[in-house]
C-alpha cells in the first residue's frame, strides 16, 4: 500500500521518495499523511487554550513511521513540536512510539492498535528529562481515524498533578 499524496509545500517531507511500505507497518497505512486541524487545551496549573495543529506520518520503507507535531496559538505562535518515530512492538498489535519534546523531555510510549484506533501510555520508566526539563512523569494518548478525520486525547501527569486530559483534538487529512 502507498501513502496517501502529501502536500509538496510541508517543509521536510519524504513525499519524493517512491519507497514501499514496509509489510511490518501495513497496518499503520491509514495514518500516512498530513493532518492538520484545531484543538483545545487545558490543565489545573494553566488557563484553556486553542491551538492550531500540523500531525505528519511519513514512511522511508523501514518498519516505522516518522511522527512529526507542530502546534501555533490562533495567532500563530509557536506553542510546541515533537519529533520521533511510531513502531510496531513486540507482540502483534503492539506499538512503541519514540518521542522528543523542546521542553527538554523525551518519551517513550507504548500501547496498542485496535483498527485504526491507538492507545499509548508513557510512565515515569519511559520518560526522561534533561536538567532543565519540565516535571513530566507520564503521558497518555488516545488517536483515532475515521476516514479523513484523526481524533486524539493526550493526559499528562506532573510531580505535582496526577494523570489529567491536556490536549483534545480534531484533525483532517490534507489534501
Amino acid at each position: 500500500m502507498n501513502a496517501p499524496p502529501v502536500d509538496a509545500g510541508v517543509r521536510g517531507t519524504f513525499a519524493a521518495m517512491a519507497t514501499a511500505l514496509h509489510a511490518d507497518i501495513a497496518s499503520l497505512a491509514f495514518l500516512l499523511g498530513t493532518w492538520r486541524g484545531e484543538g483545545t487545551g487545558g490543565y489545573p496549573t494553566i488557563e484553556p487554550f486553542r491551538y492550531r495543529e500540523e500531525l505528519v506520518f511519513e514512511h522511508v520503507g523501514d518498519p516505522f513511521l516518522l511522527y512529526q507535531q507542530e502546534s501555533w496559538s490562533p495567532t500563530e505562535e509557536p506553542v510546541h513540536f515533537e519529533r520521533g518515530f511510531l513502531r510496531p512492538g513486540a507482540a502483534a498489535g503492539s506499538l512503541e512510539l519514540v518521542l522528543a519534546h523542546p521542553i527538554g523531555v523525551t518519551e517513550v510510549a507504548h500501547g496498542t492498535l485496535d483498527g485504526t484506533t491507538l492507545e499509548l501510555t508513557a510512565t515515569a520508566a519511559g520518560i526522561a528529562r534533561a536538567e532543565s526539563g519540565l516535571s513530566v512523569e507520564g503521558l497518555r494518548r488516545r488517536y483515532q481515524v475515521n476516514g479523513d478525520e484523526l481524533t486524539y486525547q493526550l493526559d499528562m501527569a506532573t510531580a505535582d498533578t496526577p494523570m489529567t486530559l491536556h490536549l483534545e483534538a480534531s484533525l483532517r487529512r490534507a489534501a
